[in-house]
């Protein structure tokens, strides 16, 4: 087993993983992701006591429990990049002996629930509903960069969709993964199910029109028209994909639960965001400490 190098994983001086600032004890084997820095402490005031916080850049994490739950709830910030150091700098705390610098003889399987925003692409799925996504459908091209492969259902699935959309002509190649069904069975009361697609931003990526034009002016439609047998599209934001696909390859357990602030078919954008997302975070911070998770 190789020597991981300084020059790859970056230790500071206290210890802790270079991004999130973390050390190993400060961080707990349940993981709420969050996008927004400011929406950690949203969550964790639900906790029944916090052990630890720290802030780093966009990387805040607090740590504690809910009843005899520990829980770490960590911001990523926006994209799938930011993902991409968030999963491996966790994957990192818990895997890698920081004194040795080797991987670890005993794996540890995280489980990671990303707490976001979202838009919808389906009429009936109204804003401040919620989204429990099935897979993760990646615009970007982050998994790309990682060897990773598909079950026989993913390959189909994603046979279908860039037949149905055209989308995989050079410029984009998206890639699918799917959510981990053990956590996922716990979030079917008062969440719709489907695909969630994971865009590389939030204005062409999605299909805005500011002052620019779009080199996919149908992506919408195409999104919102996709079927494939009992699958369908349900709403777009901008971390699942990364999430569920780098969260497989380590072998960790994601989901990703959504408060719809947007629905970008009847043109409706949410009177109260916040309060969505209050709802989202309280009525899934008790299935977390209800359930077996």
């Amino acid at each position: 087993m190789n020597r991981i190098a300084e020059s790859e994983l970056i230790i500071n001086s206290r210890g802790a993983v270079y991004h999130l600032n973390c050390r190993p004890e400060e961080i707990a084997n349940t993981i709420i992701t969050v996008g927004d820095p400011d929406r950690v402490k949203e969550v964790s005031k639900h906790f029944d006591k916090i052990e630890f916080k720290n802030n780093h850049r966009e990387f805040v994490t607090h740590t504690g429990l809910v009843g005899k739950k520990r829980i770490s709830c960590v911001s990523t910030g926006i994209g799938p990049d930011n993902i991409d150091i968030v999963l491996n700098e966790l994957d990192a705390l818990v895997n890698i002996d920081f004194t040795t610098r080797l991987v670890k003889d005993k794996i540890t399987c995280l489980n990671i629930i990303r707490f976001g925003t979202s838009g919808s692409l389906q009429k009936e799925i109204p804003v401040d509903s919620f989204v429990a996504s099935t897979h993760g459908l990646g615009l970007d091209n982050l998994m790309h960069f990682y060897r990773m492969q598909n079950n026989e259902e993913e390959k189909q699935l994603m046979h279908a969709f860039v037949t149905h959309t055209q989308l995989s002509n050079g410029k984009v190649a998206p890639y699918i993964s799917m959510a981990s069904p053990a956590l996922l069975k716990h979030f079917t009361n008062g969440y719709h199910a489907g695909i969630t697609v994971t865009c590389p931003g939030f204005y062409g990526p999605q299909g805005r029109v500011l002052r620019l034009g779009l080199g996919y002016p149908q992506l919408i439609d195409n999104l919102t028209n996709f079927s494939f047998g009992n699958h369908r599209i349900t709403n777009f934001e901008m971390e699942t994909s990364a999430i569920y696909g780098l969260g497989k390859i380590l072998g960790h357990h994601c989901l990703s639960l959504s408060a719809i602030v947007a629905n970008r078919i009847s043109k409706q954008f949410s009177a109260n965001g916040e309060l969505a997302v209050e709802n989202l975070i309280k009525r899934s911070l008790q299935v977390i400490a209800d359930s077996s998770i």
